[in-house]
């Protein structure tokens, strides 16, 4: 089944909302921690299966995001699970998801091309 664009971004956006959510319980109780990075890992995927999805000019007129890498992460979260370091996960939610939120919020109405 096929998403809108719009739908797409709106996921992207979801999912980046809920890592920089949860990203302040890594530093907590063990249990918690172990959740939350389950949890952040999970929401990436969607980023990076929803980025795969998203039109050419979406994606042209951004060039400083690192579409490549992002789609790379999800391939990595999801078919080299066992080797994900907590660290980098952290880095990215910290670093690289906050830009890639910003080019976006512009798409979040569906509208295209301004």
């Amino acid at each position: 089944m096929s998403r809108e664009p719009a739908k797409r971004v709106a996921d992207i956006l979801g999912a980046i909302a809920k890592c920089e959510r949860y990203v302040r319980a890594l530093d907590g109780d063990r249990g918690l921690a172990e959740m939350a990075e389950d949890a952040i890992e999970h929401n990436l995927q969607i980023i990076g299966e929803a980025a795969n999805h998203l039109p050419a000019l979406i994606i042209d007129e951004h060039p400083e995001i690192a579409w490549p890498q992002i789609r790379g992460f999800r391939n990595i979260l999801v078919h080299q699970y066992f080797g994900v370091d907590a660290d980098v996960v952290r880095d990215v939610v910290d670093t690289h998801l906050p830009p890639l939120a910003e080019a976006l919020r512009q798409y979040a109405d569906g509208e295209y091309g301004r």
